[in-house]
């Protein structure tokens, strides 16, 4: 008696990961994804292997668990979603300031309610209106706004100069791309904004945070403090600190411009800017690739097995948008209950520490325009905003405006 042959089952090919850079709609593969396989395995930029989750529950299990490492994404020889662009000792940036007794003068200069700083937001945000209400419509409301409007808040946070935000400005583009093979740029220009700030450090203007850490070398419980640690400090703060609130202002201006209802209730109704803006973070599609962990032991994560060094991927746009988590995802509703559940700022260790002055940033900002400018819209169609690729923020390289 024969018996049949044993029928093999292969795995699924691939999928080229991420998925699209553009902002105004949610990749086509993601509903899928979560429903029949949550934890999938994709290429990565880099081309190496890795696990992508994209539902809810596993997203934040990744999260909060400390066997999965963001530091350890920096290791020699591990898979990696993209080049590194800045050096590997950076990438855990918050475990470092920590590690070097720098938390709580970080955290002091991250603080929203810190004197005289919503007041400062405020008169800027009305400064750039100012100057793009005279220069008349259209109006590129990325390049003229959000973009010069967060450089100079980090300006300040550190307390340099703002007359050093384009110096400081003009290595983003390359410090945070994707990109499958090191970028040649990314290095010289961290040198030189290390050299910058560094420079900074002795300036007899500079006040804020820089001149907290520069009085921290006197201190002999300091001692261990290089000036290239502080200016560290420093070029990172600024750099993702940009680019993350630039970054989610853009695209929470996008979404109000391609959903003009969205834009009417937030105008009409002002007290809802505080809720709309965690609603904003929610559905906002501004995390361009995933958020990164190295898995440190063999473990189950919902039906997969993951191996010890194995690179995770928490898809955050997919959690965002779980209707196991979130009734009904994609409807923008300021008074859902659980909308600051959303995964936008990370979570577990790695949380986002500047929270509250990222909900801030934005509020005042969607306050300002919508008072000075009611018919904001945009001034091209949707179809014609060109996505940058490669990038670890989803962005429209501009963002033309009408009013």
């Amino acid at each position: 008696m024969t018996t049949a042959p044993e029928r093999r089952t292969d795995p699924p090919p691939l999928l080229d990961f991420p998925f699209s850079w553009d902002g105004t709609r949610v990749p086509a593969e993601i509903e899928g994804l979560r429903a029949a396989t949550p934890v999938r395995r994709v290429r990565t930029i880099a081309g190496d292997e890795a696990w992508l989750v994209s539902s809810y529950a596993l997203c934040r299990q990744v999260l909060k668990d400390d066997r999965f490492s963001l530091k350890d994404t920096s290791a020699p020889g591990v898979p990696r979603q993209y080049a590194l662009t800045i050096p590997p000792e950076v990438v855990n940036n918050m475990g470092n300031i920590t590690g070097a007794g720098l938390r709580r003068a970080v955290m002091k200069a991250l603080n929203p309610k810190a004197p005289g700083l919503a007041d400062w937001m405020r008169r800027e945000a009305h400064r750039l209106v100012d100057r793009m209400v005279a220069d008349g419509p259209t109006a590129d409301l990325r390049g003229a706004f959000a973009e010069p409007y967060s450089a100079g808040l980090h300006c300040r946070l550190l307390g340099i100069p703002q007359a050093e935000a384009p110096a400081f400005l003009r290595g983003l583009d390359i410090a945070f791309m994707n990109s499958a093979c090191p970028v040649t740029g990314a290095r010289i220009n961290w040198d030189r904004d290390i050299a910058r700030m560094t420079t900074l450090l002795d300036a007899p203007d500079t006040r804020g945070l820089m001149g907290e850490l520069a009085a921290l070398r006197d201190d002999p419980g300091h001692g261990h403090l290089t000036d290239e640690m502080l200016a560290t400090v420093g070029v990172t703060l600024f750099g993702a600190g940009v680019v993350s609130t630039s970054g989610f202002l853009t695209m929470a201006l996008v979404h109000l411009l391609t959903h003009p209802d969205v834009r009417d209730l937030l105008r009409d109704r002002p007290d809802l800017i505080g809720p709309g803006v965690e609603e904003l973070l929610r559905v906002n599609l501004s995390i361009g690739d995933a958020l990164p962990r190295l898995a440190l032991e063999d473990l189950r994560l919902g039906e997969v097995e993951v191996r010890r060094g194995d690179l995770v991927l928490v898809l955050v746009e997919g959690a965002n948008l779980d209707p196991e988590k979130f009734p009904d995802p994609h409807r923008f509703d300021p008074h859902r209950d659980n909308a600051a559940d959303h995964l936008s700022f990370g979570g577990g260790a790695h949380y986002c520490p500047a929270t509250g002055l990222g909900r801030a940033h934005a509020g005042i900002a969607l306050e300002v325009l919508l008072d000075r400018m009611p018919d904001l819209a945009l001034a091209v169609p949707p179809a014609q905003l060109v996505w940058r690729t490669g990038f670890m923020k989803r962005i429209p390289e501009r963002l033309p405006v009408t009013w």
